[in-house]
């Protein structure tokens, strides 16, 4: 279970209902749901139902479609016995007598009983209608958002290629903001962050906080500006680690950052994928 991933939580009737992934498949907590039925003990939920023929052969229909190394030899035994008062069943007891992978168990944080969501869908069923519904309805709204997000990123990354694109294959003659000034390149900086910070923004980080007292303590320029500055900021730092590797002095990397952002943030001005970029970085917010 060590690469097990705690995605998200839901909100199934004032039931907050945890969700993990395990080999890219959404596992949905059974004992958050069965708080629904018994908040103090949700045990108990679980295990009563797991009791059922039905659901004994409805567990044993999915394992053997999904689980190659699914152990079915004591079904028959489960199946006759479900009907008897002594009979019981639970997640532990069915995993380790079935080599079960359907239904989980863990331990420690966010642990409890999870099971697929083919599975958790039956359970919910047993638990009442109503129930069943928002759970569907609240899952199919969170794949959707997921859906989404994972569709803004390609076009944020693909967008993001082509603004950068330009920086390599067009020169510029136009500058726009002033370069650093004779007393600034004179200084030693004793952090390289300050060294990008002067080439983009004409300031250290401690300037920039001196001028914005008001804002949080640990506020950082970088926290505060725009996408175009953050992509040229990126380009910066990967420039200015090739020219330390070439042995290039802090006093000529500063002048030599400081024309690049110049011709950058120039070329950037009116782009159109910077455009398309924010556009979509909108829509998400609105759909957040």
């Amino acid at each position: 279970m060590s690469n097990d991933l705690v995605k998200t939580e839901i909100s199934v009737i004032g039931n907050n209902v945890r969700i993990i992934i395990i080999n890219n498949e959404e596992y949905i907590s059974l004992t958050d749901m069965a708080r629904y039925a018994n908040n103090d003990d949700p045990k108990i939920p679980i295990q009563t139902w797991m009791r059922s023929a039905d659901v004994i052969e409805f567990l044993s229909l999915w394992e053997r479609i999904n689980n190659d190394s699914f152990k079915g030899r004591q079904i028959p035994t489960f199946e006759k016995d479900s009907g008897k008062h002594r009979f019981y069943m639970s997640p532990q007891k069915w995993i380790k007598e079935t080599n079960a992978i359907g239904i989980i168990s863990k331990s420690g944080n966010n642990g409890g009983t999870y099971a697929h969501s083919d599975i958790a869908f039956e359970f919910a069923s047993w638990l009442s209608p109503e129930f069943k519904m928002y759970l569907i309805t609240e899952f199919k709204r969170l794949k959707k958002n997921e859906a989404y997000q994972n569709n803004l990123k390609w076009h944020a990354n693909r967008l993001l290629s082509k603004a950068n694109y330009l920086v390599h294959t067009e020169a510029i003659k136009n500058y726009i903001i002033p370069k650093v000034s004779e007393n600034q390149i004179r200084i030693t900086y004793a952090d390289e962050a300050d060294v990008l910070n002067v080439a983009l923004f004409g300031m250290t980080a401690k300037e920039w906080r001196d001028k914005h007292p008001n804002l949080k303590d640990d506020g950082n320029i970088r926290d505060y500006t725009d996408m175009i500055h953050l992509i040229i900021l990126s380009n910066l730092e990967n420039i200015n680690a090739n020219l330390i590797s070439k042995g290039i002095n802090q006093r000529e990397r500063l002048i030599e950052l400081n024309n690049i952002a110049i011709n950058q943030l120039e070329l950037f001005k009116n782009n159109k994928s910077i455009e398309e970029l924010k556009d979509l970085d909108n829509k998400y917010l609105e759909n957040k």
